[in-house]
């Protein structure tokens, strides 16, 4: 895919989840709007019912004097000999309980002129009533004055939100996973992107060197065919010898690449034996004299640690080395020194590698032991390699209990740290 059309997919996909975030975000708050005023309606409601239930009520009494054989007529001038506090009391509660609201509610009735209090609870809310949003007149009740039926819910909000909190969850909970998703998704593939442009990087590169010393070994055979080459002994020991030199150095790609196939199906078996792991530095150095002496590179060597022997597997331990050195080489310009020091403690030994070399930029030394991975090395360009060297290295030092870590500045150079436990298994695994 396109970088361009793939940058304008991810553009789009983004802005259709902030469409889907805000969309659910307007009906969420319509729907808390929907409950608020189905709230105020139930509010009303159950109010009018309780005043045309104690207007009933004070009807029926009315028609029950009439009836006596001695009817009097008796004068109503308190707002309490028409509504009874108990009885509004159980009005109230029964009708609210109807509409499914069966506590958090004050209610009071009081005179709109003077804002005085006849009845109710009015203790603490005496403003909040006052100026509450619910509030029925009771002419039809007692004319005189200007009573009201006031009610006020201290915790409206959070009973509507309790009324609503299961679904705005539920929404909440499904927002969240298309978000993850989303956000998983692009990742993923912009994982398998930079995944896909290191395989296609490894594979031109292994293209390459395997090219280079095939065609080198195909020229050589054909220098070696010519009768005027056969007949000088010296020609034909120089072209043998750069067949050998070229085959060897193919047979060793082949076995690298084979070697990390072999690491991540996890059939790789670790012969664990005592290894001195000075001996081991030294004879692996020794192995690069040549290498050395042709970049006019400096080796050297500083042990410190008492106890040098630990238990591991001296043909990938050496190789480990070998591959920090190597790297040490190929990533420095001119002049190169290369120190390889050890100390020890009680639980292990620790191998110092340190260069002068170009160094690895702090964005880059977390994806360094990556497989596949390699460090653009600006205008250092005949740098070789598959990009599997210190993913090796860390793979194998990890199978061995031990621990890599890297420390380094960009044109000052760099120092691998190699722990070594002593407690490896001593046996194979």
């Amino acid at each position: 895919m396109r970088p361009k059309l793939f940058t304008f997919i991810i553009i789009i996909t983004f802005i259709s989840l902030l469409g889907v975030v805000f969309t659910q975000v307007y009906w969420v708050r319509n729907a808390i709007e929907l409950k608020e005023e189905h709230f105020k309606h139930s509010v009303r409601i159950a109010m009018k019912t309780v005043l045309n239930r104690l207007i009933e009520s004070n009807n029926d009494s009315t028609l029950r004097r009439l009836s006596m054989n001695t009817p009097c007529y008796m004068e109503k001038t308190n707002v309490q000999d028409v509504v009874k506090p108990k009885v509004l009391d159980s009005l109230i509660k029964a009708e609210l309980g109807c509409m499914q609201i069966s506590k958090g509610y004050e209610y009071a009735i009081y005179n709109r002129r003077n804002d005085k209090f006849v009845m109710g609870n009015f203790d603490k809310y005496k403003h909040q009533l006052i100026e509450s949003e619910h509030q029925q007149t009771i002419q039809a009740l007692f004319k005189p004055g200007d009573y009201y039926f006031t009610m006020y819910f201290p915790r409206q909000q959070s009973m509507i939100f309790g009324q609503m909190a299961k679904w705005m969850l539920i929404s909440a909970l499904f927002l969240l996973i298309v978000i993850f998703s989303f956000w998983f998704t692009i990742v993923t593939i912009i994982r398998q992107k930079k995944l896909s442009e290191m395989k296609t990087d490894f594979i031109n590169n292994m293209t390459h060197e395997f090219k280079t010393p095939i065609a080198t070994i195909s020229l050589a055979s054909e220098m070696l065919m010519k009768p005027e080459v056969n007949q000088s002994t010296e020609k034909t020991m120089k072209y043998a010898s750069v067949i050998y030199n070229e085959n060897f150095r193919l047979q060793n790609q082949v076995e690298q690449v084979l070697q990390i196939a072999i690491l991540d199906n996890g059939e790789t078996k670790m012969r664990m034996k005592e290894v001195d792991i000075h001996k081991l530095i030294v004879k692996t150095v020794e192995n690069f004299e040549i290498k050395a002496h042709e970049k006019s590179a400096i080796l050297s060597m500083n042990f410190k640690a008492e106890n040098p022997i630990i238990a591991g597997d001296r043909m990938h331990l050496s190789n480990v080395i070998a591959n920090l050195i190597d790297n040490a080489l190929k990533y420095s310009k001119e002049n190169p020194k290369i120190e390889l020091s050890s100390y020890s403690d009680k639980k292990g030994v620790t191998i110092v590698i340190t260069d002068n070399g170009i160094g690895i930029s702090p964005e880059n030394q977390h994806l360094v032991f990556k497989n596949l991975y390699r460090v653009h090395t600006g205008d250092v360009h005949d740098v070789k390699g598959f990009g599997l060297g210190l993913y090796y290295v860390k793979q194998i030092v990890e199978m061995h209990r031990g621990a890599i870590t890297l420390s380094s500045q960009l044109g000052i150079g760099s120092k691998f740290e190699i722990f070594l436990p002593y407690n490896s298994i001593q046996k194979e695994i």
